[in-house]
């Protein structure tokens, strides 16, 4: 279903590429975690481990939109609609799994990584389909979440929210994400690049999200010199949205977005929390944690029930 070229530059990438359509990455912070080093702003907001979290994406290379900032190859993207043999889900999560053993081998022979950290870490508890691609194309997305529901692990799902007539019948994730990238349309096309999205399915996205039983939150990534600017309009979606959290995160120059953003794009700490004061003004929702060296902010209306219950 992925072309061989394509695969090979997801391998150069250390993706593990599972089944047809799906794939693995180690995340850095699982890396850092197993060595003790620091945990990702996701542990320290809402209480997942990210020493037993699984980043992965049931349709790696399908999406609606060619990001500016997304580190993948967007020029590989393979449209909207998955043809071919669709894979199961069960088979995806037990591969994914095994894809992951293998990835944290190598930590097996580190002197420095935390052994009983490890151990849990072949085990995963947490599911972060949000690697790549748009997960809501995959026609067995909720099949995918009750599978991993039922085996007690905890899922967050991003999405783009081009898809809102699949979000209002899937099994709700444990947290849901919705990327809003732009305050505006204009920006949102030049931002996303749109290839068969379309900015009125975002919006009734968020119209959506009020009504959806599950934890939500409304993502902003924040480019330097291209859409930190109209706070206003952004709390008017907020506002709209009802999310339980809004995450204002710094953009970072990785992978192929480099060659078209790079460093001078990416914001420090202090210009995205300076953002998020402007954001909080007009929305209401006030600043509640941050992480410096994630540059992110995490906004709620009021500090409560935000960490997770881990299944054992």
């Amino acid at each position: 279903m992925i072309p061989e070229k394509v695969r090979d530059l997801f391998r150069k990438q250390h993706y593990a590429l599972v089944g047809n359509h799906s794939a693995v990455q180690i995340c850095r912070w699982t890396k850092k975690s197993l060595l003790d080093k620091d945990v990702c702003y996701k542990q320290k907001f809402y209480g997942i481990q990210c020493h037993r979290c699984c980043q992965m994406a049931p349709c790696i290379s399908w999406c609606q939109h060619r990001c500016v900032f997304c580190w993948r190859a967007i020029e590989y993207t393979l449209g909207d609609k998955m043809q071919g043999k669709i894979d199961d889900p069960k088979e995806i999560i037990d591969k994914c799994i095994e894809a992951q053993k293998k990835q944290l081998i190598g930590f097996m022979g580190n002197s420095k990584a935390n052994k009983i950290k490890l151990q849990e870490a072949f085990h995963p508890k947490h599911f972060a389909i949000s690697l790549a691609g748009e997960p809501t194309i995959y026609p067995k997305l909720s099949e995918l979440i009750k599978e991993l529901h039922r085996r007690k692990i905890t899922t967050f799902l991003v999405t783009n929210g081009m898809l809102p007539e699949v979000l209002g019948k899937i099994e709700m994730p444990t947290q849901l994400y919705v990327s809003v990238d732009a305050p505006n349309e204009e920006l949102y096309k030049k931002i996303d690049k749109p290839v068969t999205g379309k900015w009125k399915n975002l919006i009734e996205t968020l119209k959506l999200l009020p009504r959806l039983k599950t934890r939500t939150v409304m993502r902003i990534t924040c480019i330097r010199n291209l859409n930190m600017i109209e706070p206003e309009n952004y709390a008017k979606f907020i506002k709209m949205a009802e999310p339980m959290f809004v995450e204002i995160k710094g953009y970072v120059a990785v992978g192929f977005s480099r060659k078209r953003l790079g460093v001078n794009f990416m914001p420090q700490h202090s210009e995205v929390r300076g953002f998020a004061e402007k954001i909080s003004k007009h929305s209401g929702y006030k600043i509640i944690d941050e992480k410096e060296n994630s540059r992110v902010v995490l906004l709620m209306k009021e500090d409560r029930n935000r960490f997770i219950k881990l299944n054992e």
